[in-house]
């Protein structure tokens, strides 16, 4: 239920995110390291928070992960003492 919770405040901001952003058709020029474009607001917006939480959930996973592990060893160790 938690993880149900955090994934609609994600998805609800995500919405807000689109509704401020496709109200401001406004063109802006993004500058890369080698190149420029030029985007709407409401699509850099999008693409940001996207990445941010592919990043965030990539770096999650990361930690989730060595958690299980860590707690694999654990268990091994502590079923290795009660013998």
């Amino acid at each position: 239920m938690k993880y149900f919770l955090i994934l609609l405040l994600v998805i609800i901001i995500f919405i807000i995110s689109m509704i401020l952003g496709s109200s401001n058709n406004q063109i802006v020029t993004f500058n890369y390291l080698i190149t420029k474009d030029d985007y709407p607001i409401s699509t850099l917006l999008a693409m940001f928070f996207a990445i941010g939480f592919i990043l965030g959930i990539f770096i999650i996973g990361i930690f989730y992960i060595k958690a299980l592990i860590l707690l694999s060893n654990i268990k091994r160790k502590i079923k290795h003492l009660r013998k």
